[in-house]
């Protein structure tokens, strides 16, 4: 159903970005993209379309990049209390499908950049009962991401 040879990402919860980066960086041998402070609009389940503060940065290195994440309190990206891995992202060229097709298949949307009448956008966060969150990220924009990995911005 997925290709999960498509991964390209592991997201991880931390409780403060910039000691993130100072404390991994130079011992995993890493380089850090500039860091990205935002609203992020998104839609959850039992909310609706909700913006929630997020800082994040991706390791420029790749083919697999680490992704930090500061989220608010509370969110889904919080790692005051829980830090540490919290999803693998993959490329998808087809959020909306591969998303309904995990739903179908006994899967939890947990997140999605937009409400699922709009066809979920350019992102979703989807779970099996056994625990994995998986990030399906749509392979248009992938563009965008290798440019910020060289140094550019993020769009």
């Amino acid at each position: 159903m997925i290709d999960f040879q498509r991964m390209y990402h592991q997201g991880i919860r931390v409780p403060n970005l910039e000691s993130a980066m100072v404390e991994l960086g130079p011992q995993l041998g890493v380089t850090w993209c500039s860091v990205q402070e935002r609203e992020q609009n998104v839609w959850l389940p039992d909310e609706g379309v909700v913006s929630i503060p997020l800082k994040f940065t991706y390791s420029s290195e790749g083919p697999q990049h680490l992704e930090l994440l500061e989220g608010a309190p509370g969110s889904i990206w919080d790692g005051r209390e829980h830090p540490g891995l919290h999803h693998v992202g993959l490329w998808s060229d087809d959020v909306a499908g591969e998303t309904k097709a995990l739903v179908d298949a006994g899967w939890k949307l947990l997140m999605a950049q937009a409400e699922p009448a709009k066809g979920f956008g350019a992102f979703t966060y989807v779970q099996p009962p056994s625990g994995l969150i998986v990030e399906l990220v749509w392979s248009a924009i992938k563009p965008m991401f290798e440019s910020w990995f060289a140094g550019g911005s993020l769009g």
